[in-house]
């Protein structure tokens, strides 16, 4: 089945966006910075504005932000929140990466 959006984002990651947002807040941005073990890692951040060259998602009752340089990396990937034996936590899976670290916070291609 194919993605109607670029990116996905889970019930619980958009619970979890929703509970953390305040009112000056548009949505969640993702992006990819270089670093991490495996080369580039993700990045999340509430934002109060959108970019001239951001790609607007908006799903599951949340606005998701990502930028022209990150989309390349997050097509078809997915967005989701975990609260487990390793913490509370975004991650994202993503079908692009050839190699992740043991957290899941950073990956390769």
């Amino acid at each position: 089945m194919e993605n109607s959006t670029p990116v996905e984002i889970s019930p619980s990651a958009a619970k979890r966006v929703s509970q953390l947002m305040s009112d000056n807040d548009i949505g969640l941005r993702v992006y990819i910075e270089g670093g991490g073990c495996s080369g580039f890692q993700y990045g999340f951040q509430l934002e109060t504005e959108k970019q001239d060259d951001d790609f607007v998602i908006e799903e599951n009752g949340i606005t998701l932000l990502v930028d022209s340089l990150s989309i390349q990396y997050l097509m078809g990937a997915k967005v989701d929140y975990l609260d487990d034996l390793m913490g509370a936590r975004f991650l994202v899976q993503n079908p692009n990466a050839s190699t992740t670290c043991g957290c899941g916070s950073s990956f390769g291609i």
